[in-house]
């Protein structure tokens, strides 16, 4: 009966902490030497660089049911989130029940109830079902760059500190949220530095009102307001406090408030307003020393960081384990498998605010099914039912740009509700 959770990051210490609590036996392997995955920037796997912050705040992110310090600021910086995923992971006697230094090469269901894990060191071990929680901003999306170019590149997975622009000049593509935090790093750094958009996009300031942005959009969602009046009012205050787009050089936004993943960043428009860093139309094409862009206009240009995202893969399952043709999982509520009862993913989410606590519900949930699985109750009888669809939608009644970055987006409050209903059906 014994459970595999795959990676000890948050996602991973979420589902561990709640199937310890349903009393259900489980091991953790997570291939580092401690928990807190992407978090520990001191990995040279980890994405994290040495000046990143959390983009929700602070009680948007944290588990429900364990706050953060109150000496943490509004947005902790990537080592008080460390710091606090092991602090988790000690409350609730997490680490005895994980195995570090092991890598998982091969999942595979033999029968129902019953997977073969194998691992980095060849040895097997049999589990009762799988809960998948490995992350998804481990392997970057490179994108191909037509041309020939003479100059550096790199991803922003591998980005640290902003050593590397001195006496460059720096493009950046990609106006994500770590592509305009890096394009910042170079505008004070680098000799030049150019952010490169494909699209135009609605950049969120972090305060509003002397308040975290996050926290005064909650107020409309506690009112339960519809969502055109929160759009609405929303689009008032972002104009009041950063103008339009436009007004920066940027390109107008091709889509409505809300309907892209938050670009939340205080910085990248003063700096653009500064001439810190100059914005610069999609990249086309890199020739010699020289980037060429959608507008016709090309620029010198010696190092290219590609902010460009990540590749949501899972590599030791097979393809029709994920449900999928194409690699990427395609779950109920992006959690459920639709059909096995002994396959589960925890955190692969793209939420319009703070991730955690959406694990967490996914985490009880998981824990609330396994649980009630072998009684075969009316709850888990229900929920069978359920992920065999139809599925709902979970935009919350946003039109996403299609895109692949979208795949997994959710909106925050609407997806909150229905797990806590999943949640609720489970304990009836």
């Amino acid at each position: 009966m014994t459970f595999c959770v795959i990676g000890a990051g948050a996602a991973g210490l979420s589902a561990a902490r709640h199937l310890a609590a349903a009393g259900i036996p489980f091991e953790v392997i997570e291939r580092e030497r401690d928990v807190g995955g992407i978090w520990d920037a001191s990995l040279p796997r980890s994405p994290v660089y040495h000046s990143a912050h959390l983009i929700s705040s602070k009680p948007l992110t944290q588990f429900p049911d364990f706050p953060m310090p109150r000496e943490y600021p509004d947005y902790p910086d990537h080592a008080q989130a460390l710091a606090y995923l092991r602090a988790y992971a000690k409350a609730f006697g997490l680490y005895d029940h994980i195995r570090f230094g092991e890598t998982v090469e091969r999942a595979e269901r033999e029968t129902p109830g019953e997977w073969r894990v194998t691992l980095g060191d060849g040895t097997t071990r049999t589990y009762a079902g799988l809960i998948v929680a490995s992350g998804v901003h481990w392997v970057p999306a490179m994108p191909p760059a037509p041309g020939s170019f003479e100059g550096l590149t790199m991803h922003s997975c591998g980005y640290k500190s902003p050593e590397i622009f001195q006496g460059r000049r720096v493009l950046v593509v990609g106006a994500g949220n770590s592509g305009c935090d890096i394009a910042v790093e170079a505008g004070r750094h680098a000799e030049q530095a150019f952010l490169s958009v494909r699209r135009g996009y609605h950049f969120i300031p972090k305060y509003a009102f002397g308040r975290p942005t996050d926290q005064v959009g909650e107020v409309g969602h506690r009112l339960r307001l519809p969502l055109g009046v929160r759009r609405g009012l929303n689009g008032l205050v972002l104009r009041t406090v950063v103008g339009r787009p436009e007004a920066y050089g940027l390109p107008k936004p091709d889509h409505r408030l809300l309907e892209s993943h938050p670009i939340v960043n205080s910085e990248i428009l003063p700096s653009i307003r500064r001439g810190e860093v100059r914005p610069k139309a999609d990249l086309v094409e890199l020739r010699g020393r020289e980037a060429v862009f959608s507008d016709g206009t090309a620029q010198p240009i010696d190092l290219v960081v590609f902010a460009t995202g990540y590749r949501v893969t899972f590599p030791f399952l097979e393809t029709r384990d994920l449900n999928s043709t194409d690699g990427r999982p395609n779950f109920y509520l992006h959690t459920f498998h639709p059909a096995y009862d002994d396959l589960f993913i925890v955190g692969n989410l793209q939420p319009d605010s703070g991730v955690w606590p959406l694990m967490e519900l996914q985490a009880r949930a998981v824990a609330g099914y396994i649980g009630g699985a072998g009684a075969h109750g009316r709850g888990v009888r229900e929920l069978r039912a359920r992920k065999g669809g139809p599925w709902p939608d979970l935009s919350g009644g946003l039109r996403y740009v299609p895109s692949e970055r979208h795949r997994y987006e959710v909106e925050h409050a609407s997806f909150a509700r229905r797990m806590r209903s999943v949640i609720r059906l489970l304990e009836s």
